[in-house]
């Protein structure tokens, strides 16, 4: 299955989501960005979502796009932020500041060396980071991402991506 079989399996009810997810996952509809990038965002957010047949049409539509290597990052920036957002979550909702001043304890590794550009890491770490909801992390992405020459478009687009994707598996479930 690919994201056009996908596209084309949303019902009526879904049709905007159909037409964003046909808009936003290339460059004319992503300023700011490049098609490696776009691609690892629109990953990193499937994977977020824990859909199954979103996931595997966008790895069978990206698989001449990334080495394994790369494939890997993908999947960690992912994974460190599963833990990270629900962390940095609680700690900046929480009415109890103290907490925010102890140390995490938490090894974050990935963050410093993830094995592929800082940056576009960073992308798919915010973009993550938005669907699981942290403020903290969004904060925190976006600037390094902007530090990095990103535009605000290109976070926009970055934020748009994740926000299709993450509706694409809403309809998908629903069905």
């Amino acid at each position: 299955m690919s994201i056009s079989d996908i596209r084309k399996s949303l019902k009526d009810y879904a049709k905007d989501i159909k037409i964003n997810l046909g808009n936003v996952l290339d460059e004319e509809g992503s300023p700011g960005l490049n098609e490696k990038q776009i691609a690892g965002i629109a990953l990193a957010s499937a994977y977020a979502t824990n859909n199954k047949a979103l996931v595997e049409a966008l790895e069978a539509d990206y698989k001449e796009t990334f080495t394994e290597a790369e494939l890997d990052a993908v999947k960690g920036s992912t994974t460190i932020m599963a833990m990270n957002n629900i962390y940095y979550r609680f700690i900046h909702l929480a009415s109890d500041k103290e907490y925010g001043k102890m140390p995490a304890g938490l090894r974050m590794n990935i963050i410093g060396n993830p094995g592929i550009e800082k940056v576009d890491f960073e992308l798919y770490a915010l973009a993550v980071s938005a669907i699981n909801g942290c403020g903290m992390c969004m904060d925190a992405h976006v600037s390094v991402v902007e530090k990095a020459g990103i535009s605000k478009q290109g976070v926009q687009s970055t934020i748009r991506i994740a926000s299709v994707v993450h509706a694409t598996a809403q309809a998908l479930t629903i069905g």
